[in-house]
């Protein structure tokens, strides 16, 4: 199939990208290259615009003759969607609304769609399955909430076949080396981690060491980029005009920030200082999926989810390109 990705030169977009190619599939990137980079487009095709440019998401979906449609565009900072929620939902409401009619007019009825764990807030229980209620603390978490309603709307309404997957926390780097994780700024644990051990930062702040968790640091649920594409191509492929489905991606375990910490100083050999600040609020003490809905229906195995995978590999593309992509 021809899959338009938009925000396909970001951190998850390059990778599912680069699994669709090598399955056989043609990744058309659209992208405002706003926080995405060119180089991780790794040469496929490229169309430089907005998801909220009606007129321009269906030209590039004629021109490319495109089967399907994967969303990734977006904002992803939570401190930041608080503080300037306009924007959040804008660029990740608005914008795909928009992204959806282009769809339309060009007659496209696939869409797979980056959602997010953020749409349960505080859970309730562990692990967390699809069917835990929403009940999203952030903008951040609303506005992909929301736009999963939309894509139900549409469902309904025209036919849509959609595939919203809520990730958990997409960490790693193509084992290659050609991909890695470059966020500006950089909000997420591991390539924060990292840095340290390159000289980039002095310490790493390690928010809160008081939770109810057997070291006192957050636990979460880290899943391998790379199993995530994986993901997103059995999504696609399974995928018919008139489907709605949702799956949770995660590694269905959890490791703490300690573990995490330690695990780094493992694999790079320095030894990455903390230094302790008091908690974030709105941060839940534990959060873990259940992927066995994923694992049901599609057939989704987790390669590269264990902890030392995902830290080495992306140790090798953060020493490969410590100042990330240059361009």
């Amino acid at each position: 199939m021809r899959v338009v990705l938009t925000g396909g030169a970001g951190y998850v977009g390059s990778h599912v990208a680069l699994v669709l190619a090598e399955a056989g599939h043609e990744p058309i990137i659209y992208d405002n290259l706003a926080t995405g980079h060119r180089q991780a487009a790794l040469g496929f095709p490229l169309v430089r615009g907005d998801v909220g440019d009606r007129r321009a998401v269906a030209a590039a979906l004629r021109e490319h003759e495109a089967d399907a449609v994967m969303h990734f565009a977006g904002l992803i900072v939570v401190s930041e969607s608080v503080r300037e929620p306009a924007r959040y939902y804008e660029a990740n409401l608005l914008g795909p609304l928009a992204m959806l009619e282009a769809m339309r007019d060009a007659g496209i009825r696939r869409l797979i769609f980056s959602s997010s764990a953020a749409v349960y807030g505080e859970p309730q229980e562990i692990p967390i399955s699809e069917e835990h209620p929403t009940r999203p603390v952030n903008t951040y978490g609303r506005t992909k909430l929301a736009l999963e309603g939309a894509l139900e709307s549409w469902r309904q309404a025209h036919g849509l076949g959609y595939v919203a997957l809520r990730y958990f926390n997409a960490a790693g780097a193509d084992p290659v080396g050609r991909l890695g994780e470059d966020h500006r700024p950089e909000t997420h644990l591991i390539p924060n981690v990292l840095a340290v051990a390159l000289g980039r930062r002095p310490a790493l702040a390690l928010y809160g060491d008081d939770y109810p968790t057997p070291d006192g640091t957050c636990i979460r649920d880290y899943v391998h980029v790379m199993d995530l594409a994986q993901a997103h191509l059995l999504a696609l492929e399974a995928l018919e005009p008139g489907d709605g489905r949702i799956y949770n991606l995660g590694n269905a375990r959890g490791h703490s920030v300690e573990e995490v910490v330690a695990e780094a100083r493992r694999v790079t050999g320095h030894p990455i200082p903390v230094e302790v600040s008091p908690r974030r609020p709105g941060d839940a003490a534990a959060l873990v999926a259940s992927a066995e809905r994923a694992e049901r229906e599609l057939g989704w195995e987790r390669r590269w989810s264990d902890l030392h995978t995902i830290v080495e590999t992306a140790w090798r593309w953060h020493r490969q390109h410590p100042q990330g992509y240059q361009e």
